[in-house]
């Protein structure tokens, strides 16, 4: 393209680029760039312009060269594919009419702050700084797949409208950012796609609004890498939330947000990797939540936030925080849409012991019990209710002392009002009711009591039903022991 080719308000970009100058086509700084359409040839620069300048422009000696403009109305379609640009480049708060193409391309530095775009092709982009596109308007699809960005990519606010059928809004899969992705307050009407990313720093989510639609997903974050944290704080997910296979080395924080995707999962983060999990001050979310296989080192998880249905099989974690009585806890296990999930009950029970509260480390394991003896048949719930009614299943070894001396009582008092009678009158001691019923009901122990003498009537059947008696509290008891003992 020649110079002379140039209108006035190219020509004001082309002699400020040499020397780094900002060109400024704004009447106030506030202006919306939505209206850029409207703007007239004193301020259209046409996109063949720019990529001349960036592509072969001339240079001034002792200068840095760098392109500067703002809102502008950038007409026809800024294609830099496979190009390579050595400067660097602002165009912030302008209008562009056609979809900035910038597949492959290598920049230093790239910021589109405050523009509208009808989207951004920019896949296996390469920026060695920063990749600024906050307050962005994007009309259609983001593509940005496969780049590789040094700094921190900027998508503070930006809003990206919604894509054709099957496709992402906001494509970021196997995306590399050396430093960290911030896009508190981001909008997206669509799919945000982060599969397979690797961020070094930290992922800011806060307030973003992420619109799919029920049963659609709204971020499929899956195998996705975070050297930081994923902050998620205050967002609001229509559809689902996908971390399966993510490893976050920091914290994965959704305080105060509200997850909606009725009749399915609103967050599935099953086989994650995670340091901390926080799940707080924030309405129990519309949909399952699903931590199957996941490793946690801390689960800050509110009784209130838990939803109507969990997936919790095989979910491991070191500490679960804020501390809670066992019976808030034990009512998110009893959700589990698997039914009874004996490693849920192990992994509560350990958390518990870890800071010394054995109570309720009980609990858990006898709650786990009585949901066990449902799964049972008839028989095994039968000598189930024996077990819990008799010793709480060994949880509770002070019953069968309550039992023992209820039963003392009775046959003591039922045994002193009628003897029985001596089997051999000659050679039997003296009859002694409270050691009487003790030999009837101690199935191991002998007062010679019980050899000595034999009831009739009533009496005799009182002795079979404390004979039966003590050899149920027998069994129950060590049985108990034994299942305290082996867990230990």
């Amino acid at each position: 393209m020649q110079i002379d080719d140039l209108t006035p308000a190219e020509q004001r970009v082309w002699d400020a680029f040499p020397r780094g100058g900002d060109v400024d086509f704004r009447e106030r700084e506030d202006e919306d760039p939505a209206r850029g359409a409207d703007h007239g040839p004193e301020r259209t620069i046409r996109a063949q312009v720019l990529r001349t300048l960036l592509l072969s422009a001339p240079q001034v000696p002792g200068e840095t060269a760098a392109l500067r403009v703002a809102g502008a109305r950038i007409t026809g379609t800024l294609t830099l594919q496979y190009g390579e640009i050595d400067h660097a480049v602002r165009l912030s708060d302008c209008f562009f009419e056609h979809t900035p193409v910038l597949y492959a391309a290598r920049l230093r530095q790239l910021n589109l702050r405050g523009s509208v775009l009808p989207g951004l092709d920019a896949a296996t982009l390469r920026v060695d700084g920063v990749l600024r596109l906050s307050d962005c308007l994007f009309e259609g699809p983001v593509h940005l797949g496969g780049a590789q960005i040094s700094g921190a990519l900027f998508l503070d606010r930006a809003g990206v409208g919604a894509p054709p059928a099957g496709r992402p809004a906001l494509q970021l899969n196997h995306l590399t950012v050396g430093d960290g992705l911030s896009a508190a307050g981001l909008r997206t009407r669509g799919e945000v796609r982060l599969t397979g990313a690797s961020v070094a720093g930290t992922i800011n989510l806060t307030e973003a609004r992420l619109e799919a639609g029920a049963g659609e997903v709204a971020l499929d974050a899956e195998t996705l890498t975070v050297e930081g944290d994923v902050l998620l704080r205050e967002v609001e997910v229509l559809g689902w939330i996908g971390l399966r296979g993510s490893r976050v080395t920091g914290r994965l924080d959704l305080s105060y947000a509200r997850l909606a995707n009725p009749g399915d999962a609103a967050l599935r983060a099953g086989s994650c990797t995670i340091g901390e999990l926080w799940l707080r001050r924030s309405e129990p979310m519309e949909g399952t939540l699903n931590l199957r296989r996941a490793q946690l080192d801390v689960l800050f998880l509110e009784p209130e936030v838990v939803p109507g249905q969990v997936l919790l099989d095989s979910l491991v974690y070191t500490s679960l925080t804020p501390h809670e009585p066992a019976e808030r806890r034990l009512a998110m296990l009893e959700r589990d849409g698997e039914g009874y999930v004996p490693h849920a009950y192990e992994q509560l029970t350990a958390a518990y012991r870890r800071i010394g509260d054995d109570h309720a480390a009980r609990q858990v394991q006898l709650a786990k019990q009585r949901r066990h003896r449902g799964t049972l048949p008839w028989y095994g719930r039968m000598w189930g209710y024996v077990q819990d009614a008799t010793v709480g299943y060994g949880f509770r070894p002070l019953r069968a002392a309550g039992w023992l001396v209820s039963l003392l009582v009775i046959g003591s008092l039922a045994y002193a009002l009628e003897h029985p009678e001596p089997l051999k009158a000659d050679e039997a001691p003296p009859f002694n009711p409270v050691f009487y019923t003790l030999d009837l009901l101690l199935p191991v122990i002998s007062f010679g009591q019980e050899s000595a003498f034999a009831p009739t009537g009533a009496h005799q059947w009182l002795s079979y039903a404390l004979v039966l008696t003590g050899w149920i509290l027998a069994t129950t008891v060590i049985t108990g022991i034994t299942r305290t003992v082996s867990r230990q």
